[in-house]
């Protein structure tokens, strides 16, 4: 059963790694307060990034993924003011201004065509409310400090709104678990018109130290710890940013949307095909996805059956690969838009209704439904398989979890086409320095690789990735910033208060 958000006294519970650098950065953040507001902060509510390490694109289609909590994070210092006002600020004023809202009334409202970072707070304000039903806040005084890199596929903005819940509950006296707020946090990133999966805030709110975590999101929500295998020497994990930055609010519509409306319309297609788009479960849902179509297609086909919850997993996934050639094939080249209303037996505008287009809009000639379901089904085999290494490990372990995350990069470079070229020469790099596994994490188009490696070999492998690619791609990196860019990181610690 899903716990409260646990809160801590002590930031060694929270850090395993620069343990003094982040006390002077609460220190700052706890003197910037009250210098702003003239008062004490009563409680810090922290909420981590999180790095994917395989399952990429496949938590909006119901699969399960594989990702774990880092240590850069999301903190929101605050205390109750006693009024009806909401004031936050940011400890980067000159990027982010102050903002100030009612707590029963403008706070609620988002616009989602403007690129606003209060944004994100109301998003997790909002989610919190519409949740228990009520709009009567509580006035309180916020400062946010980000150290998750926006825009770097680590997840900054289910950070900032996994933050924010627990600042809003916390000063408004609610106590929701930590799979209830995981959840809201999924939904209320749709105010501002991305359509989030759940992968990212499940990751922040209920991660674990030195544990990634097995995420599952049908038929609900269940988020289970998974230990990497004992190798000699340790596996380890290096973040590498390209620098490049995509802003999921900012190019929705032709990157991570119409990536999400493609699965959607797949998932349609492919019930059609068959032949179970009328039963209940797929025609009665919203939306349908690809884990709703596999399992009512398999409903009562292994009653009695002796295979383990794995090969069920392999054997599904792989009819479903097989069956989605043939539902999609006669289309290499991707469907109009009139063809895939067709081909489900709608009109045009009754499918854009039904992919909530007018909420989530998209841009695109063709939709290529065929390579969007084949990621989705082989990515899922290879969540599946790297969960099954690490908890019965056999042979050389590290190979063939690399092999396993250097296939996904394939997959996201070549079918799902979620890469750029930055985060191809990242890999290809750290490939080249030892690196067992390298592949984009988050939505991709730029932003964070992920690379498992030796845990000896961590200092070479990030020399070679600064001198081949920082050095020349961005020279003028400061040594902060470089470390910034470039760090290695552990399974760590999901959201909490630290108490004051």
């Amino acid at each position: 059963m899903s716990s409260s958000v646990p809160a801590v006294t002590d930031l060694s519970s929270v850090y395993t790694l620069n343990i003094d650098a982040q006390s002077e950065r609460y220190a700052r953040l706890k003197a910037s307060f009250e210098k702003s507001y003239g008062a004490k902060a009563e409680f810090i509510a922290r909420a981590p990034g999180r790095v994917n390490i395989i399952g990429e694109h496949i938590d909006y289609c119901g699969f399960p993924v594989f990702p774990m909590a880092i240590a850069p994070d999301t903190l929101i210092a605050a205390r109750a003011n006693g009024t009806d006002r909401v004031r936050i600020a940011n400890v980067d004023s000159a990027k982010y201004p102050s903002r100030e809202f009612s707590a029963s009334g403008d706070v609620f409202d988002i616009d989602s065509s403007v690129h606003e970072w209060s944004n994100y707070f109301k998003c997790g304000y909002r989610g919190i409310f519409d949740h228990i039903g009520r709009k009567d806040g509580k006035g309180f005084d916020v400062l946010l400090d980000g150290a998750v890199p926006a825009g770097g596929g680590l997840s900054s903005s289910a950070a900032f709104v996994c933050a924010t819940e627990l600042a809003v509950q916390r000063v408004n006296g609610l106590d929701l678990t930590q799979s209830q707020l995981a959840s809201i946090a999924a939904h209320a990133e749709c105010y501002v018109g991305v359509n989030s999966g759940g992968m990212d805030q499940t990751a922040s709110i209920m991660g674990q130290q030195g544990s990634a975590l097995f995420i599952e999101f049908h038929p609900k929500l269940r988020a289970t710890p998974v230990k990497f295998p004992e190798t000699n020497p340790p596996l380890a994990f290096i973040i590498a940013n390209t620098l490049v930055v995509s802003d999921k609010h900012v190019t929705a519509p032709v990157c991570y949307n119409l990536r999400v409306v493609e699965t959607r319309v797949g998932a349609l297609i492919l019930a059609k095909h068959l032949g179970i788009a009328d039963r209940p479960a797929c025609k009665n849902v919203d939306p349908l996805t690809f884990k709703i179509v596999m399992d009512e297609y398999f409903a009562g086909q292994d009653a009695g059956s002796a295979k383990d919850e794995v090969q069920t997993w392999i054997d599904r996934l792989s009819t479903m690969i097989e069956e989605s050639k043939k539902a999609f094939g006669a289309h290499p080249e991707g469907y109009t838009r009139e063809q895939m209303a067709a081909a489900i037996g709608m009109t045009s505008t009754e499918l854009s209704a039904k992919v909530h287009e007018q909420k989530f809009p998209v841009r695109a000639e063709r939709f290529q439904i065929l390579n969007r379901a084949l990621h989705a089904f082989s990515e899922t085999l290879r969540v599946v398989r790297f969960r099954q290494i690490c908890e019965h490990p056999s042979g050389d372990v590290a190979k063939a979890l690399g092999d396993l995350m250097n296939q996904s990069q394939d997959s996201c470079r070549d079918v799902f086409e979620c890469s750029c070229p930055e985060l191809d020469e990242l890999c290809t790099i750290a490939r080249k320095a030892g690196s067992f596994g390298s592949r984009l994490t988050g939505a991709g188009w730029g932003g964070c690789s992920v690379h498992m490696v030796p845990a000896d070999k961590v200092e070479d492998i990030k020399k070679a990735l600064a001198e081949q690619y920082y050095a020349k791609k961005h020279p003028g990196l400061s040594e902060k910033q470089l470390s910034d860019a470039l760090f290695a990181t552990a399974p760590g610690r999901g959201a909490c208060y630290l108490e004051l």
